[in-house]
């Protein structure tokens, strides 16, 4: 049953002057962001955790968010960095063996607001149909008028041209070495860990923590860097690839990126996700484009071009990779996977060099393990290329 005690009226604000009045649950205050919804239908924890929400307001199509609670073992970063959570009902008594915490309790000590009781559907056919706008979301009694929240809205900033990234990454080099969470004893299957062990150096655009660990399970040693190191300061720590991360926001306005990718992959192998795939191909030469409403959720189809296979899979990003832009730039890229919703692409392979990408997330958290192979194929790229095998991006994508 849903939990109504001690909470207060509550408005979302939107900048085309449109109100939506609810129940405050999490910290009270003010959140302003970018309004972006989430068919997911699990795996709210893991959503609220990815530093890619940062300045974003997220609202989640599930109608039925909290009931299985919060744990340490699923957080995707340290705090949430999403400016606001929308639900249309709330579960404030959690129920579940492995929760440790309520939801609104999670949001409440990391001061992030969040509203319910609010017709969600109308607002996602909103923001379907007019796309991206900014919002306000006030859970403090005192700040409740509507007109003021709307203009609040439409004085916010928004997120082009913003380099979240720095917001979100860490503050100075780490080594991470946790592997996946093992579940119970005979209710999953084990991974072998490999013999041989590869260096990987990690650029923390907004690293999500699953990313880390199955790079960690599938045999490499991490090291992870804030996103604005310099080249030949990651290359100081030796590693046999370089891995770029998911995080937030425009790719464009990430600062010196491009540039330090371009030095990285004359000399190393490199493997992106997500931000990371669209920073790789602007440092091939490619251009980005912000998308009507983004990709958010875990039931995305992607099909592989050379296999037409098609994989279900998580996303969250609300810019897309330009297909014109790679076809007039100089170097040999292929396309190797597509969105079926809307043709938008989903991955890149170099035809001469060690390099490939996913614009979607393959770590599956939350999300389905269709995808989980890339890391296996960023591995056997990377041990590949140490043994002194000249392999490339577009080989390791058909299998070769």
């Amino acid at each position: 049953m849903t939990q109504m005690r001690n909470r207060n009226p509550a408005l979302l604000a939107l900048a085309d002057g449109t109100v939506y009045r609810g129940m405050g649950f999490g910290a009270r205050g003010i959140g302003i962001g970018e309004v972006c919804f989430n068919t997911s239908m699990t795996g709210y924890q893991e959503i609220i955790t990815d530093p890619s929400y940062a300045g974003q307001i997220v609202t989640m199509t599930y109608t039925q968010i909290g009931n299985v609670g919060v744990n340490r073992e699923d957080e995707e970063a340290a705090r949430p960095f999403l400016s606001g959570f929308v639900v249309k009902e709330v579960f404030d008594a959690p129920s579940n063996w492995r929760a440790q915490e309520s939801l609104g309790n999670y949001l409440k000590r990391h001061g992030v607001v969040g509203i319910s009781n609010l017709d969600t559907r109308a607002l996602v056919r909103r923001i379907r149909d007019l796309g991206f706008q900014m919002g306000v979301i006030s859970t403090d009694p005192a700040q409740q008028d509507a007109a003021q929240l709307v203009k609040l809205a439409k004085a916010a900033p928004s997120l082009d041209g913003r380099d979240l990234a720095a917001t979100v990454t860490c503050a100075k080099p780490y080594v991470w070495n946790e592997g996946g969470w093992p579940g119970i004893d005979g209710q999953l299957p084990r991974r072998a860990a490999p013999t041989e062990r590869l260096k990987v150096v990690a650029y923390d655009y907004g690293v999500k923590r699953n990313i880390l660990r199955l790079l960690h399970d599938h045999g490499f040693d991490v090291t992870v860097v804030p996103a604005h190191t310099p080249a030949k300061d990651a290359l100081a720590f030796q590693p046999d690839a370089i891995f770029l991360s998911n995080g937030p926001g425009d790719p464009v306005a990430v600062k010196d990126a491009p540039a330090i990718v371009r030095e990285l992959v004359e000399q190393k192998p490199v493997f992106g996700i997500c931000l990371g795939h669209q920073i790789l191909s602007l440092a091939l030469g490619g251009t980005t484009r912000k998308l009507k409403f983004g990709h958010h959720g875990g039931n995305q189809p992607n099909q592989d071009a050379q296999t037409r296979r098609v994989a279900i899979c998580a996303e969250n990003h609300g810019y897309a990779v330009d297909p014109d832009s790679l076809r007039a730039v100089g170097e040999p890229v292929e396309i190797t996977h597509r969105n079926l919703n809307d043709d938008t692409i989903e991955g890149i392979a170099h035809c001469k060099r060690p390099l490939f990408s996913v614009q979607y997330h393959p770590e599956a958290a939350p999300g389905p393990h269709d995808a989980s192979f890339f890391f296996q194929r960023f591995y056997e790229m990377t041990r590949r290329h140490r043994a002194g095998e000249k392999v490339t991006g577009a080989q390791i994508a058909k299998g070769v």
